[in-house]
């Protein structure tokens, strides 16, 4: 088992534990983290959806992501990766919702935003407020190397992260069952 499949497969315990559901929102990565959460038998407990949204068109007609941020900030940037998150997790059933959005190259990088640029956003909703995304949280990372390359350090790092905010918004904030069925919930089949 290689070190996605672990990781993945500790998301999943993670997030089962807690009986809480993820969604992903993903351009550079192109369905990459989706496919690596789908590879782990039982992800049906834990996985809702999964958003490829390569194009700025798709961006905005899927999740929501403003036009004005677009324009403003560029696809790769913090500030859509932010809404790529929030706009996920207010057109699924999930708790958790993470986005990436970057240059994977070998072309399309800048001076600014160099080839290796990759922006993430994780939110978390309170499972008691449905429609609200209490916590959000982004970062960018620079990524070297060849493009598939780039694509399996952002898989790694958007997974790593799931795991520590859910851990720290539950002990921090108290905010994520830590572990119980969700109220009004049945269980879920494993596909």
């Amino acid at each position: 088992m290689d070190t996605m499949d672990k990781l993945a497969a500790q998301v999943g315990e993670t997030l089962a534990h807690r009986s809480l559901l993820l969604v992903t929102a993903e351009s550079c990565t192109g369905g990459w983290i989706a496919e690596a959460i789908t590879s782990v038998a039982g992800s049906s407990a834990w996985f809702d959806r999964g958003f490829v949204t390569y194009s700025n068109l798709s961006k905005q007609e899927m999740l929501g992501v403003s036009g004005a941020t677009l324009e403003t900030h560029g696809a790769v940037s913090e500030a859509v990766a932010r809404e790529m998150a929030a706009g996920a997790l207010s057109h699924s059933i999930a708790h958790v919702g993470l986005a990436v959005t970057g240059i994977a190259g070998p072309g399309g990088g800048t001076p600014d935003k160099p080839v290796g640029m990759v922006c993430f956003a994780w939110a978390i909703k309170d499972p008691g407020n449905e429609k609200l995304a209490i916590r959000i949280e982004s970062e960018t990372r620079r990524f070297s190397g060849e493009r598939k390359g780039i694509r399996r350090q952002a898989l790694i790092t958007a997974l790593e992260r799931v795991i520590e905010m859910v851990d720290v918004a539950r002990e921090s904030h108290g905010i994520l069952p830590s572990a119980q069925k969700r109220p009004g919930c049945t269980e879920r089949v494993a596909r």
